[in-house]
């Protein structure tokens, strides 16, 4: 079990190291630390905003911040991954307020292709993918968020809270919510989806 528990602060520790690298010149620790990061800023902001183009552009601006930072960080005060999350939280939370309704280019959103499922499998969870993405627009943008970095990310409450600047509590609160609006969202099409059985 403690080995376990080593591993995340076994990334951290090798996250800022190579933040600390690149801040010496290493350029190759800063290729190691993108091909590490972006894939997964890349997709956080990608389920939050509906729009592959915009999550592109959001995860290379918290990239460009965090090179701006480097030469500042300082090792143990705060996890790499949480202020990248964090910035991009911030950077999608203002693409959406600028955008207004929170809701546009979803249509554009599609299922990473896989070559084993058959063609009935491939369209069914392509749905099950695109209703998930529509039910997630409608919620409220913190609770999008809250739900996105919990039950998609994986993300520990405290972790979250830190992202998105509140408490645990308040973090709770947003994702047993979304949860909640998420699930009568979905409700309707249990059976068009193929969750009839489940």
């Amino acid at each position: 079990m403690d080995g376990m528990q080593d591993l995340p602060n076994a990334q951290q520790d090798a996250d800022a190291e190579l933040l600390q690298r690149y801040a010496n010149g290493d350029a190759a620790a800063a290729r190691l630390l993108t091909a590490r990061l972006v894939p997964r800023l890349h997709g956080h902001a990608l389920r939050v905003l509906g729009d592959r183009a915009e999550a592109e552009d959001v995860a290379q601006e918290a990239m460009l911040r965090l090179w701006r930072q480097a030469p500042k960080w300082r090792a143990g005060e705060a996890k790499v991954t949480t202020w990248l999350y964090r910035v991009v939280a911030n950077l999608c939370t203002d693409r959406l307020r600028r955008r207004g309704s929170g809701v546009s280019g979803l249509d554009d959103v599609a299922e990473p292709a896989d070559p084993t499922p058959g063609a009935a499998q491939q369209m069914q969870q392509a749905a099950r993918v695109d209703a998930l993405q529509q039910a997630l627009a409608t919620l409220p943008d913190r609770q999008r968020q809250a739900v996105v970095l919990r039950h998609i990310e994986g993300m520990a409450n405290p972790e979250i809270a830190e992202v998105l600047g509140i408490g645990v509590e308040a973090v709770e609160s947003l994702t047993a919510r979304g949860k909640r609006a998420l699930a009568a969202q979905l409700s309707a099409q249990r059976d068009a989806l193929g969750f009839e059985n489940e």
